[in-house]
């Protein structure tokens, strides 16, 4: 009689449910996806490049011997990867230099939290080759529009791949006017007198908001 009691009592078959749901969803697993925001993709920055060579393939173990700088970045936050259009701070009023120290510039000053940080490795990061007057494309899911791009170059000497990154180390080349919303953003840079490994540091203040994002990305000057 108490199981049948149970069943005509409407608040006991609802409670019955929420249980039931609240279990079949400690079932799913849970996995962070990338927010709806962008990156440098060409010349690719550091997690864009990492997640669009290693995306679908991040559990080979030939990584650690073919991409060396992208493995340890798998290996410490895969999240860095999976969320490669997120590495930005908000309300940062412009203060670039002050809001991202030395040593943390490709983290973006450890934005989200350090989810970043493996961007800082110094090592021998994938490079995309490039000329003296090179194309910098950005790609904006969400379509924030920009109110500016400053883009950096290291100076020529530093090597990124035994140095660490910062501010003293690059060369303002070039910062551009506002554009529109659009999910596809492109401009040209010029940036003579370099030769070899180089980083690109692009800095995207987006127009929605005060939110800047900060990206490194590995080049060589052919």
């Amino acid at each position: 009689m108490l199981c049948h009691d149970h069943a005509q009592n409407p608040r006991w078959i609802m409670r019955a449910l929420v249980l039931l749901s609240a279990a079949l969803l400690c079932l799913v697993p849970w996995a962070e996806t990338a927010t709806a925001h962008g990156s440098i993709v060409n010349p690719g920055a550091r997690a864009y490049s990492c997640h669009e060579r290693w995306g679908d393939d991040h559990m080979n173990p030939a990584m650690e011997q073919e991409d060396p700088m992208c493995w340890q970045a798998w290996q410490d936050n895969p999240n860095a990867m999976w969320n490669w259009n997120g590495l930005y701070r908000n309300g940062v009023g412009g203060n670039f230099q002050s809001a991202v120290p030395n040593g943390q510039l490709c983290s973006g000053g450890n934005a989200e939290g350090g989810r970043y940080r493996s961007m800082d490795a110094v090592g021998p990061w994938h490079m995309t080759n490039i000329g003296n007057n090179f194309r910098i494309e950005l790609y904006d899911q969400a379509s924030h529009g920009a109110d500016f791009f400053q883009v950096y170059v290291t100076k020529q000497g530093f090597n990124p791949a035994t140095q660490q990154l910062g501010w003293g180390n690059l060369d303002l080349v070039k910062t551009t006017g506002r554009y529109a919303p659009a999910q596809n953003i492109s401009f040209d840079v010029s940036a003579p007198g370099r030769s070899g490994r180089h980083i690109v540091y692009t800095i995207w203040q987006a127009s929605h908001m005060d939110q800047s994002y900060y990206l490194c990305s590995d080049v060589n000057f052919g």
